[in-house]
């Protein structure tokens, strides 16, 4: 496949004879940055890291606000699902801003290689990036699936078990700050222990450090250890739990800063970390060949991966277990019993059961108060979160859920009112 190069306007542009992608190559990886959407700002500064470490130059975009939903309406069809904007947005108005040279930068996103329009991001980024004079940008497909590849950017197995290990470090950070952040005598105590020990793995990474199971062990241990030190009031706050399609339960651009809002509620907020997402992912893979077959020694490797991610998890559950005041995240291995004869393990589109079955683990835990943030266009998501929240209910009565639609046309009024009315509800029943 031949490559033809010309300039434009002082602007190098870069196409293949063929229309296809642009390859990111070993001659890029030596000065281009590679740009990355910023959905979960802890968990993804800890992987751009791992990126810098293995010789990338990484970026995370903190663009944010309307101009990045109004270049998205302008690069995507409007049919399209409300994250996929988001991202596509993010990325272009990023490009737009002048704040980098776009004949040294490349895009990176993820493809997941499922039934969700996910899978087809890079190929509607593609298309958006010409449509802005931007063809000539290389986009990355960070997959597991062997989707596409790059000759200058390969995804390790070192880089594989760091990045895995980076998620469960950012879902105890995120676990522990929303169960301290509400009842702080001093606010902003539990941010500053988050960057204090985001320096100290980011020095940690440098050296090659913390990532063997007991460095890892004693690093979470003392992480705990140090949000338990923190000085709270001993106060009453409604607990209030938050599921939903990946990017809008987790990205506070994409959900109007949810958690922020809930806090100023007086609430508590219980968010399931993203390792659960992981793990139900690697799982689908493994009854996917126990079900329609496929490679024995593919199967070993992928099981040796979901033990890995086991083993992260006990260490995250066992950290957390050993101060009463902390409650512990759910086990994978529950979270699926929960969901057993309510929605059947097929359901795997999306977030797929695994999103039934938080919204039951948030109710058994004590969070029967649910926002399931439901995106445009993200069907599978609506199915099985706002088409099971009767049958939640008959399992859980005293579950009080919401779903939020969150769309480009949706206001910040309405859906912070819904929130409110539901919210009154819960206050009232307490």
């Amino acid at each position: 496949m031949s490559e033809n190069t010309q300039l434009e306007n002082d602007t190098i542009v870069t196409t293949t004879a063929d229309g296809g992608r642009v390859e990111f190559t070993k001659e890029m990886r030596k000065d281009y940055t590679i740009l990355i959407p910023d959905m979960l700002p802890v968990h993804f500064k800890l992987l751009r890291n791992i990126f810098v470490q293995h010789g990338y130059h990484m970026g995370l975009l903190k663009n944010t606000g309307r101009r990045v939903v109004d270049t998205g309406l302008k690069y995507v069809h409007n049919d399209t699902c409300y994250p996929a904007l988001l991202v596509i947005g993010q990325m272009i108005s990023a490009l737009q801003s002048g704040k980098y040279d776009v004949n040294k930068v490349a895009l990176m996103i993820t493809q997941t290689g499922g039934g969700c329009r996910a899978s087809n991001y890079i190929h509607l980024l593609r298309k958006a990036l010409q449509k802005a004079g931007l063809g000539h940008v290389p986009v990355i497909s960070l997959n597991l699936s062997g989707l596409e590849e790059n000759s200058g950017f390969k995804l390790t197995f070192e880089m594989i078990y760091q990045a895995l290990i980076c998620l469960t470090y950012g879902d105890l950070f995120m676990l522990l700050k929303n169960q301290v952040r509400s009842y702080e005598v001093n606010k902003g105590d539990a941010d500053a222990m988050i960057e204090k020990w985001v320096k100290e793995l980011t020095n940690q990474i440098k050296h090659r450090k913390g990532y063997t199971p007991k460095g890892m062990e004693k690093n979470m241990q003392a992480i705990v250890k140090d949000f338990a030190t923190i000085p709270l009031k001993k106060e009453k706050k409604t607990k209030v739990g938050i599921v939903g399609e990946i990017y809008v339960k987790y990205s506070s651009m994409a959900n109007n800063d949810l958690e922020n809002f809930l806090v100023e509620q007086d609430c508590e907020v219980m968010v399931p970390g993203v390792m659960g997402f992981m793990m139900f992912k690697i799982d689908n893979r493994i009854e996917d060949i126990n079900l329609y077959g496929g490679n024995p020694a593919k199967k070993k490797v992928i099981q040796a991966l979901m033990k890995y991610c086991e083993m992260l998890e006990k260490a995250l559950y066992d950290a957390v277990s050993m101060y009463s005041d902390f409650t512990p995240p759910a086990r994978y291995a529950h979270i699926k019993e929960l969901v057993t004869g309510v929605v059947g393990l097929g359901n795997k589109m999306g977030e797929g059961w695994l999103l039934t079955a938080e919204m039951l683990e948030l109710a058994e835990s004590g969070y029967g108060n649910i926002i399931c943030a439901q995106p445009f266009g993200c069907l599978p998501n609506h199915i099985v979160g706002k088409g099971m929240v009767r049958k939640v209910k008959e399992i859980y009565p005293q579950a009080n859920i919401v779903p939020i639609d969150y769309d480009p046309g949706a206001t910040k009024v309405n859906q912070e009112n819904r929130i409110k009315l539901m919210l009154s509800v819960a206050r009232e029943e307490e």
